[in-house]
Parts: C-alpha cells; structure tokens; sequence
C-alpha cells in the first residue's frame, strides 16, 4: 500500500511533470515532421485554396498536388507552416500527453478502475488543455501552409510566409473594412485583435473531445487487450507495438472528428475570406453543405489517414520511448 501511495506522489511531483511533458513534447515533434509534407497538402484541401482544388478528393490528387508545390517553392514549399508546427507541437504535445498521464492517475488510480469511459475522459480532458494553451500558435500555423500566393498582392508569386510575418497579417487583417462594417463581430476584433487568433476555437474544441478521446481510448484499450498483465506485471511493449497499437488509435480517432476538422480549418483561414467579421460555425458547415453535399465534410479524409495514422503511430511510440528513456 505504501508502495503504491509513494508511486502516485511520485506522479505527482514536479521533477516527474517535466519528464513527461519532455516526452510527449519531442514526441509530437518527431511525429509531425514526418507526415509534414502531407499535412500542408491536406491543409490546402480542407480550406479549399482555390489552386489545390483540382486535385482534392484521391491520393494521387495528393501526389500531384505535391508535385506543383514542388515545382513552385521546391523542397522547402512542402515544409512551409512547419517552422509554425513546431513551435505549436512542442507545447501542444507535452501538454497533452503530460496532462494524460496525470489525468490517467488520478482517474484510474488502479488497474480495477481503468475503463473505457474513463480512458475517452482523459484522452479527452488532456486534448482540450492543451488546445486551450496553443491553439493561436496552431492558427499562425495554418495561414503559414495555406498562402499559396502573396498576401498583400493579387500576384501568383510563390512566397514563404515566415512565422512573425503571418503574426502580424492575422493581427491587423481586416482595417481596410472598418469605415463600412458595422457588425458586432467586426467591432469586437477591432477592439481586440487578439481574438482574430482564435477563429474557429469553438468548433477546435468541440471537434478535440472526440478526436483525442477516442484516440486514447483506442490506446488504452488495445494495450490492455494486447498487453494485458500478468502476475508479474504488465507484458513488455515493444515499439513495433506501440507503432501498431498507435496507428490504430489515430485512424479510429480521425474517423470520428474528421467533420469537425474540415469546420475548423475552414473557419481558421476565415480571416483570408471575410477579415471583417467572425464566420460562425453553423454558417461554416452550410456553407460546405450547399457547395459540397455531406462529401464535403470528409473531403482529404484520405489524405488524412495516409497522414494521421504514421503521424498518431509514431508519437505514440516515440512518447513512449521517451518515457522509458526518462524513467518516468
């Protein structure tokens, strides 16, 4: 008994935080820079950049799409926005996994409390924390990989929009329709342009519930299944376990948020649209529906998968590689 009491003190402990969001930080890190030329392609399609729609809807529209951002901004056009990603993962990442790990502890303390509702609970409480925490970075992030084009122009010249740049865009997007709008909305990003950095918050944390939910759900589940203990403890994870078990959980929890994602991502690039006001969500998804029928909602879902399930595989494995690496 004092043996497992000094265990979840340990849990508890600053030194055993820092460790934990160590792991998951550089974990969220490694995962995203291997599925980051995807994610840009997919970016595009979702927000549906009018010089990438050609292509959405197969992963050869992928492919080719990759080839002309290839062709216009070489290697470094498929890593455009990653700069952004990284500075949003790290924090992203350790948060969500740290905030797991001490939501798993103090939802099941013991094995005999370890259920699937309990597992979604704390997949899900540590997502939406760790929106709450990031979720401007994650905006910069994707008006980085969305801009195809220059910004203040109506040119086709290929451009990089570096971190700071896209910052302020967002910041000041939108005076030019001050002298003719009079919306409420439009007011409130005027008085507070900081809000301009969470568009499409609402429908994030709505759409994070049951991504990150199911997701370690998923997790949670196989694992117990998969490596369910013994007398002698848990059976050992080896990381082509973690890989697999990973890249279950990250289809499963695609597929259930996938919708919410399109909403979100399409809001988020708003401000590029309409800067002079806030587009609702139920005005997002009309939209997608009277342009796109219920497809529209899944369009890049492919793309998605090909994107989501090495990217949620190897942040799996790599957090918990990490975690044994560190002891924690």
């Amino acid at each position: 008994m004092s043996s497992n009491a000094g265990a979840r003190k340990d849990q508890q402990s600053l030194h055993y935080i820092v460790r934990s969001g160590l792991a998951g930080g550089i974990a969220g890190c490694v995962a995203k820079t291997v599925v980051a030329p995807l994610d840009r392609v997919k970016i595009l399609f979702q927000a549906s950049n009018p010089d990438f729609q050609k292509y959405a809807g197969s992963w050869r529209g992928a492919f080719l799409a990759g080839s002309e951002i290839y062709s216009r901004s070489g290697l470094l056009g498929l890593f455009q926005g990653h700069s952004a990603t990284l500075y949003r993962v790290f924090p992203y990442a350790a948060i969500k996994f740290m905030a797991y790990d001490q939501f798993h502890h103090a939802l099941m303390p013991t094995r005999e409390h370890e259920t699937n509702t309990r597992r979604f609970m704390a997949g899900a409480f540590s997502g939406v924390a760790s929106v709450f925490c990031t979720y401007p970075l994650e905006v910069i992030r994707v008006r980085m990989a969305f801009h195809t084009r220059n910004l203040n122009t109506s040119t086709a010249t290929p451009i990089r929009p570096s971190f700071t740049y896209a910052a302020r865009f967002i910041y000041r997007e939108g005076a030019a329709y001050s002298e003719t709008s009079t919306s409420i909305t439009k007011s409130l990003l005027d008085r507070f342009p900081i809000l301009k950095f969470y568009r499409g918050f609402v429908v994030t944390v709505i759409g994070m519930v049951p991504y990150a939910g199911v997701s370690f759900l998923s997790w949670g589940y196989l694992r117990s299944r998969f490596l369910p203990p013994s007398k002698v403890g848990h059976r050992k994870a080896t990381p082509m376990a973690d890989l697999a078990i990973g890249a279950i959980s990250g289809a499963v929890g695609q597929t259930a948020s996938y919708p919410l994602e399109v909403v979100r991502r399409r809001m988020q690039v708003g401000g590029i649209t309409r800067p002079d006001r806030w587009i609702k969500g139920t005005e997002t998804v009309r939209t997608i529906y009277q342009s796109s029928g219920w497809r529209g909602f899944f369009v890049g879902l492919s793309l998605g998968y090909l994107k989501v399930v090495p990217m949620t595989a190897v942040s799996f494995a790599v957090w918990q590689g990490c975690k044994r690496l560190l002891d924690v």
